[in-house]
């Protein structure tokens, strides 16, 4: 039996931080526990083929009760550690072979589709995907009970889970960290070398750690008051000249063409506009200033890496991408021919549903700059639904 993708849902922590004898994972949260509602996630998946549970070996009671009437893998024993488990866990899966695998915390119960799409989407490039959310608090170092520092927050992500791998990868990286006391899947990769992307996570997928993070579950749960929550639009604007080359990136799509665009990363004016249109949405400067021209770290960068940070800070805000607007203004290249494989590659980019993605293409009928095919231009215009501040 093969199994193209399996879900590895973690749950052999003990977990009482909330007193009594039952783990967290096995408490009610609404009608079901939250290792069931977790557990769902995954299986009502369709790129996902099967789910295992690694449990501890006193919890079978807790979790045949959990799981009752779900299609699930047998459940598997864990380890003294974390880490053990997830080995364990990987190592029940040799005989289904899967090409890929999601490792997740239980305790996460509102995992939404689209983090996994994105999750899953990122093993076509790279050997493993870390789900994250910027950091955006100020953070200060502390010693002894004082503020000792303030820590720069550039660049800092916030991991969470799913994270996923290709299976054959981060089985052999496990086998050769046992022992090694990691606190995520994601160092036991780095440990090995293996390549990670960064995706973006979503705010919603909290891990139940206290009596406040299960008051905040329920209230999900019970869904979102009338009018606690509101729409907001934003817009971009990026102008980018031509200069010596065979192409041009136009939202993620590499063009034939007889001159390339001029810009300090790989000048896509099509993805730095949904950028821009992003951070505008939530009230979060521009790409300017998160991304700096002059820092060389973003030279010739692949702009899907801008437009995935915009996106990281719309879920940090607890929020989701409505729709997406996009118009290039532009003599050549032609853009009608391309339209498709532009829409697409945004959709895939943020793991929206390509219906939500609106390419157009218009001319400057000859006028000015782009009438006299010296640069192109694109705007945009992107619409976010967020919850209403308290």
């Amino acid at each position: 039996m093969t199994s193209q993708t399996v879900a590895l849902v973690v749950a052999a922590g003990r977990g009482r931080r909330f007193g009594g004898e039952t783990p967290k994972q096995y408490l009610p949260l609404g009608e079901a526990t939250v290792l069931r509602h977790t557990l769902a996630c995954f299986a009502g998946h369709p790129a996902v083929d099967a789910v295992r549970a690694v449990i501890h070996p006193d919890d079978r009671g807790l979790y045949d009760s959990a799981v009752a009437g779900m299609s699930l893998l047998e459940p598997v024993p864990g380890g003294e550690t974390r880490q053990d488990s997830v080995r364990r866990g990987l190592e029940s899966l040799v005989a289904l072979a899967p090409a890929r695998v999601l490792i997740h915390d239980a305790v996460r119960p509102f995992v939404d589709h689209a983090v996994i799409d994105r999750a899953l989407q990122a093993l076509d490039r790279v050997p493993g995907a870390v789900v994250a959310v910027p950091v955006r608090d100020t953070l200060k170092r502390a010693l002894d009970g004082r503020v000792d520092a303030t820590v720069d927050r550039t660049d800092l992500w916030r991991a969470q889970t799913p994270q996923a791998f290709r299976y054959p990868d981060i089985l052999a990286a496990h086998r050769a960290a046992e022992g090694a006391g990691l606190t995520d899947d994601a160092a036991v990769a780095e440990r090995a070398g293996l390549g990670l992307a960064l995706v973006a996570g979503d705010e919603a997928n909290f891990k139940i750690t206290s009596l406040v993070d299960m008051d905040r579950a329920e209230a999900r749960l019970r869904g979102p008051r009338a009018g606690s929550f509101e729409y907001r639009s934003g817009q971009g604007f990026d102008v980018h000249r031509f200069g010596p080359g065979d192409h041009v990136m136009l939202c993620g799509v590499r063009i034939a063409h007889d001159a390339a665009l001029v810009g300090h990363s790989d000048a896509d004016a099509g993805l730095h506009a949904l950028t821009d249109a992003l951070y505008g949405a939530i009230a979060e400067g521009d790409i300017g200033s998160h991304f700096p021209p002059d820092d060389p770290r973003w030279r010739d960068a692949d702009s899907a890496v801008f437009l995935r940070h915009a996106q990281g800070l719309v879920a940090a805000s607890g929020g989701e991408i409505v729709n997406l607007d996009l118009t290039l203004i532009c003599e050549r290249p032609r853009i009608a021919e391309h339209r498709a494989a532009m829409v697409a590659r945004i959709a895939e980019i943020l793991g929206l549903d390509p219906a939500r993605v609106a390419v157009k293409a218009t001319t400057a009928e000859r006028l000015g700059f782009i009438g006299r095919a010296e640069g192109l231009a694109a705007q945009a215009v992107a619409t976010v639904r967020l919850p209403l501040a308290k």
